[in-house]
């Protein structure tokens, strides 16, 4: 099948390929078991050293892959810059710190000498999503190789450039071919890549869809698997909260990566007595974004990632006001394709899109809470659990309403985001497993208890 990728901001068609063969998937799949044999033996200081240099490879490469990052999926230059950098520092953490995580761990028993080990389990099959080709490529695959763990990934088939470049800079760091390797096929052929003996574990970003149907598949065939999904995050203001910072915050947390983020803020739950004020500065705030060119560092919103899905967004915020929520700014489709404007509803109450669903695009919903406990039953009305934040000046109020949210991070008074020294994943339909940190290297390990006696 010939798929081509077109520009979000252009339109242009910049390039075409085809999914792999039967033979080729077959080639990779033989590669990585001799690639487990070979990598898996090899020390945790001579798999960091690779780790350290894949690190420089990201770091020398930022230009070409923020490029091809703006080119297939939309994303601002500096912000692809930012990807690139915090890749780079989740390498040179794991190089660091997982001879701390999986070292043998010595247990008192009756036995002369008893501990635990952690052993790498074979090859891991990574379907990750478009909004972050960089970072949630390494976000699985640092830890999966510091563990002794060989890879493969199915990357989105809207960003196969930056799939092949971080292939061609983790080969070029001295990662074995085996060890790490992209498979460019269709949902069909993943399945059947899944099945297969030589997968060991599965780890996916993406819908609820997608979860759905990959955690069938490696439940089928006995395979353990870590899924992120959707998310709906509440970003909760308190009548005590901080405007300006808070505004500074949601601003960001929204209309990042224009808005394609499973992470961002999505409801933002007012307090009745702040409500006016924080809907007003929001409103600023958005009528000042400017959907422009993702390669120009001036520019404020980018386009979104595809047609679609522009269309796609705008259908539930169409299907919202219609069924009562108000449009406060934006919420009209432009010429531009790929283009949605910085938009705000109000009035957004249960059986809402805007409500109910992940609006996964640059759209803030503004939901009033009458005080502190209605403001905890509105965030966790969802059936998401990803992130979560509060925001109050009075830090020991903001986190007792933080610890009745049902999410899998929650931030007060601070932006919801992945960081590699903290576990990351959700609860409910946002999925199950974590990344990142202690435990997310331990995710894919046979946790292995040795009795010497």
């Amino acid at each position: 099948m010939d798929v081509e990728i077109v520009n979000p901001w252009t339109g242009n068609c910049d390039y075409r390929y085809d999914y792999m063969s039967d033979a080729q998937v077959e080639a990779l799949l033989a590669a990585s078991a001799r690639g487990f044999a070979d990598w898996s033996r090899r020390t945790l200081s001579e798999r960091a050293a690779v780790l350290r240099q894949v690190a420089c490879g990201l770091r020398n490469e930022r230009e070409l892959l923020a490029q091809l990052m703006s080119a297939e999926m939309g994303k601002l230059r500096r912000e692809g810059l930012a990807e690139i950098e915090k890749s780079a520092a989740a390498c040179d953490y794991y190089a660091e710190r997982a001879g701390d995580y999986l070292g043998d761990e010595p247990v008192a028993t009756e036995a002369r000498r008893s501990y635990v080990s952690y052993e790498p389990i074979g090859c891991v099959l990574a379907i990750m999503p478009w909004n972050f080709p960089v970072w949630q490529v390494f976000r699985f695959l640092a830890p999966a190789l510091m563990a002794g763990n060989v890879a493969l990934l199915k990357h989105a088939i809207t960003v196969p450039r930056c799939a092949d470049a971080i292939a061609r800079i983790v080969h070029g760091a001295g990662v074995p071919a085996g060890a790490f390797g992209v498979l460019h096929i269709d949902n069909d052929a993943t399945a059947r890549v899944i099945a297969d003996g030589r997968i060991a574990a599965v780890t996916l970003t993406g819908s609820e869809r997608a979860g759905r149907s990959v955690a069938a598949t490696a439940g089928k065939h006995l395979k353990k698997c870590v899924l992120e999904l959707g998310g709906s995050d509440p970003f909760v203001v308190l009548d005590d909260a901080d405007l300006d910072r808070a505004i500074a915050v949601a601003v960001l947390s929204r209309f990042g990566n224009a808005g394609q983020t499973c992470i961002a803020a999505k409801r933002f739950i007012v307090v009745k007595k702040v409500l006016s004020a924080f809907s007003e500065r929001l409103l600023s705030a958005a009528r000042d974004m400017v959907v422009g060119d993702p390669m120009r560092d001036v520019t404020g919103l980018a386009p979104m990632a595809r047609a679609d899905l522009r269309n796609a967004v705008h259908a539930q915020v169409e299907r919202s006001v219609a069924a009562g929520a108000v449009a406060l700014v934006g919420c009209r489709l432009p010429d531009h394709p790929c283009a949605y404007p910085a938009s705000v509803l109000t009035g957004v109450v249960a059986g809402m899109p805007a409500y109910d669903e992940e609006l996964f695009g640059p759209v803030a919903s503004i939901l009033a809470a009458n005080d502190d406990a209605d403001a905890v039953r509105i965030a966790n009305d969802t059936r998401f659990g990803l992130g979560a934040s509060v925001w109050g000046e009075d830090r020991s109020r903001a986190e007792h309403v933080a610890r009745q949210l049902q999410a899998g991070a929650v931030f007060v008074n601070a932006l919801v985001r992945s960081d590699v020294r903290l576990p990351f994943g959700g609860t409910r339909q946002s999925g199950y497993g974590r990344e990142l940190a202690e435990h997310g290297i331990r995710e894919f390990v046979n946790i292995r208890s040795v009795w010497v006696d």
